[in-house]
């Protein structure tokens, strides 16, 4: 795979690697927000990392059949 050199300044690289994950290089990070979409294996990894308690899953999951027995329709917008 071919490279490039790309000159940032500080803030801009102090910005990515803030947002970058223990492993992840500068590209993969780049390329998840800029590039191509996230793939299924990133999208698992970063579902592992999430620390989602019980009750907040089942929260959401009620709210998601709450809405889907009672869509919102123009009336409500």
């Amino acid at each position: 795979m071919s490279t490039k050199t790309i000159e940032l300044d500080a803030e801009a690289y102090e910005a990515l690697t803030r947002r970058r994950r223990p492993g992840q290089t500068l590209s993969e990070l780049i390329k998840l927000h800029f590039g191509r979409g996230a793939s299924a294996d990133e999208l698992d990894q970063l579902a592992t990392e999430l620390k989602v308690s019980e009750d907040t899953l089942d929260a959401i999951e009620a709210h998601i059949r709450a809405r889907q027995e009672s869509p919102a329709t123009a009336a409500d917008l």
